[in-house]
């Protein structure tokens, strides 16, 4: 009896010094990952989100400046085309991406169009805006070899075959939809005369034009630079106050006798709760790139108008323009153009709901069924201390960073499910370092790094 005793006591000391090195490798391990922990601002690539497709204006405007931001912060700009929803899905992952300020997002004149439309819940209020680079007034371009040769002749075209004519330049209800429905409804036609097919940006669209899939596309003078200068498509006309200089030959709205006027603009922002000190880096180091002589250039070269302003007057600019989208898209004149019938809240209802009947379906069958074990409570029991750790990482992985919070929630669950801790701590220490290495060091995914920096 007494050397199994003594047996039992040596196996005892073993786990624990087993248990005790095992502590101490994942002490190691984590501090050695945290090595690499954040010392200053920016430290690691930077992601711009751009609205739109890929050879529009705006992903030409983003990709100059994430070029020039590289040279100025020292670290990586990568351009990501988060394009959909007529905007709501770009501006709404920048606007729902960790405030870092390793997310920065073009936002485009749609940001005070979207919410007005019931599309989305996100306004301009859910950014810090930084810098607001140019304004570009809207245009109206058809073949080189059409039979239109002035806007009388397209008005006269529309009224002639109203639903035949097919336009597009953006996405349904963007800026470039507005301005040619503005326009038509100031020459007293009904805006849904001229049939628009949504396209998601200026450059897919007069592709299309080319391809001789619309009659006749509305976007920006940059935008079709181009095509205007290879004479694949004319300009019948750029809705603006004077002619835009770089294309002095083009003939405005006014000009014409049709008084229009309606411009989009293009400017920086990330999310809305970036620390200040962060913030304040991102200004200073955009408004050295909206001034230096490289970004001027560019500009002029590809005819881009320079509209600049720092956070507080680019602030008061989407204030006053949402207060103007507020009274033209929610009047009569407009109200054919929105033809959504789901508001922004169907998807999360509807996934709600689902989530719901299958667990209320869960609850029929184990109540209904014959074997013990289904009906078992310690079966929903765990269900929900799964569901509990899951919770747990969303709420502390900000704070913790990636490999604290991945590495305590899977060892609970291992622990859940009875393997040993000695067994439980190391593996789900190495797994969330691996994840972390595969996502955030090789594919640049960001993830949390937490107060220690990793």
């Amino acid at each position: 009896m007494r050397r199994q005793l003594v047996k039992l006591r040596e196996a005892s000391c073993a786990s624990s010094r087993s248990l005790k090195l095992h502590v101490l490798i994942f002490l190691l391990l984590a501090v050695f990952s945290g090595c690499g922990r954040e010392t200053h601002f920016p430290d690691r690539p930077i992601t711009l989100i751009c609205p739109w497709s890929a050879g529009g204006g705006t992903d030409r405007v983003s990709r100059q400046v994430a070029a020039q931001l590289e040279e100025v912060l020292g670290t990586p700009v990568n351009v990501i085309n988060a394009t959909g929803g007529s905007g709501v899905t770009g501006h709404t992952r920048g606007a729902l991406a960790r405030p870092d300020g390793y997310t920065l997002t073009m936002v485009t004149v749609e940001l005070n169009m979207l919410h007005w439309r019931g599309l989305t819940s996100l306004t301009y209020q859910d950014f810090a805006p930084i810098q607001l680079l140019n304004r570009d007034a809207a245009a109206i371009f058809v073949r080189s070899d059409s039979p239109l040769a002035s806007l009388d002749d397209l008005q006269a075209d529309v009224e002639s075959r109203p639903g035949q004519v097919k336009a597009s330049g953006t996405a349904f209800g963007g800026i470039w939809h507005v301005a040619l429905a503005g326009w038509l409804n100031s020459r007293g036609i009904d805006p849904t005369a001229a049939t628009w097919i949504s396209i998601n940006g200026a450059g897919p669209s007069l592709q299309e034009l080319n391809a001789s899939g619309v009659d006749f596309v509305c976007c920006s003078l940059p935008e079709a630079d181009a095509l205007l200068a290879s004479k694949l498509v004319r300009c019948l006309g750029v809705m603006a106050d004077e002619r835009v200089p770089g294309f002095l030959d083009v003939p405005t709205f006014r000009e014409q006798g049709h008084d229009w006027s309606i411009a989009g603009w293009r400017g920086i922002a990330a999310p809305k709760a970036i620390a200040a000190d962060r913030l304040q880096v991102l200004v200073d180091a955009l408004q050295e790139i909206a001034e230096s002589d490289d970004y001027l250039q560019f500009m002029a070269n590809a005819g881009f108008n320079v509209s600049l302003e720092g956070p507080d007057a680019f602030a008061a600019t989407l204030k006053r323009q949402d207060e103007q989208f507020n009274e033209v898209l929610t009047g009569p004149a407009f109200a054919a153009i929105s033809d959504e019938h789901f508001g922004p809240m169907l998807f999360p209802a509807v996934t709600a709901l689902l989530l719901v009947l299958s667990i209320a379906s869960v609850l029929w069958t184990s109540n209904t069924s014959p074997t013990e074990t289904a009906a078992n409570p310690a079966h929903f029991g765990k269900i929900g201390l799964v569901l509990c750790a899951a919770i747990f990482y969303l709420f502390v992985s900000e704070w913790l960073g990636f490999i604290l919070a991945a590495t305590i929630m899977l060892a609970a669950l291992m622990a859940l499910f009875r393997v040993r801790l000695a067994i439980a701590l190391p593996f789900a220490t190495a797994l969330s370092l691996c994840v972390y290495q595969v996502f955030a060091v090789g594919l640049r995914v960001p993830l949390p790094r937490g107060i220690l920096g990793w």
